[in-house]
């Protein structure tokens, strides 16, 4: 069973004038991600805005990123889908293209108990037997997954971790505490990128997040700096991007993480939700803060090893 731990990639999804997957695209970025050290890939992912494509094109998304990556990360898309059944489906394509597990999230639009959703998790995994899930709490956009609901999910053989992307450090702690008492072979990630470090010192085993694509160098460092005892290090470089991180996040979602990665190099396409005027006069001004942010940080990284500015 995959062992979920270091710096994965919540993956934008680049795309064409016809607003469907970028090939081009992914594979550039599927490269730019591996090249920087990141330890795995999550596409179809929330950033990737999978709720805009439908099962043709995330698997479609799957099989390029899978066939870049070509076994030098573990690829784990997301599958997430409103009933069991379609997420079923996503995931016997993701196994039998050979990645090395699945991402997915409570049944998202109608309100759930927890008995339901937990239902769901298990009709889910048990489908996939063999074939390692991740969990993935997102509160913003779907039922909480409650910490008992993750304590009995992580008991089942190929449940092995959880992203936890309710940025509630509270939360984390408790999700961490539940599945170490009872011994389970699971680990946290953190899929906020504001509490790292913060996640790290907690127990949590790494990240899956968007900035681990925008700036991958930077994520890595933080984890390398805090395995090696570098804790000073490691706080600066948490600081060092998140007034971007702001910035990226003053447009609608995910808009300022394509833009961001336009900055480093990979055209991401067409806005797929279209923006009013009022927003895209606003874009510019944000591009052009970003901009300037990203050229700050990367010009201070350069500093203390080369890397690249763009793909």
């Amino acid at each position: 069973m995959l062992k979920l731990e270091g710096v994965y990639v919540a993956m934008v999804t680049p795309v064409n004038e016809q607003k469907s997957p970028d090939e081009a695209g992914l594979r550039k970025y599927t490269e730019f991600c591996i090249a920087r050290g990141v330890d795995g890939l999550f596409p179809v992912s929330s950033v990737g805005e999978f709720i805009h494509f439908g099962l043709e094109d995330k698997k479609r998304i799957m099989d390029i990123v899978h066939d870049q990556a070509k076994g030098r990360v573990p690829v784990l898309p997301g599958i997430s889908e409103t009933h069991p059944e379609s997420c079923i489906e996503l995931g016997e394509h993701a196994k039998q293209l050979g990645c090395q597990g699945a991402v997915v999230c409570p049944p998202y639009f109608f309100t759930l108990t927890q008995e339901v959703l937990e239902r769901h998790f298990e009709v889910v995994a048990d489908a996939l037997s063999g074939l390692p899930i991740v969990l993935y709490n997102i509160p913003l956009f779907t039922e909480r997954i409650d910490y008992d609901v993750v304590k009995r999910l992580s008991r089942r053989p190929n449940v092995v971790g959880l992203k936890d992307s309710s940025g509630s450090m509270v939360d984390l702690m408790h999700y961490i505490d539940k599945v170490r008492i009872i011994g389970s072979d699971f680990n946290v990630l953190t899929g906020r990128e504001e509490t790292f470090l913060a996640a790290l010192a907690a127990g949590a085993k790494g990240c899956m997040t968007a900035m681990s694509g925008i700036v991958p160098e930077v994520m890595v460092a933080i984890n390398r700096a805090f395995k090696e005892g570098h804790f000073d290090q490691a706080q600066h470089l948490q600081y060092s991007f998140l007034a971007m991180l702001r910035a990226m996040m003053s447009l609608p979602f995910p808009v300022g993480f394509k833009l961001g990665l336009e900055l480093r190099g990979i055209p991401t396409g067409p806005h797929i939700q279209p923006l009013s005027q009022a927003e895209q006069y606003r874009y510019l001004g944000v591009k052009a803060r970003i901009e300037n942010l990203m050229n700050g940080l990367l010009d201070e990284l350069a500093k203390q090893q080369p890397i690249e500015r763009s793909a």
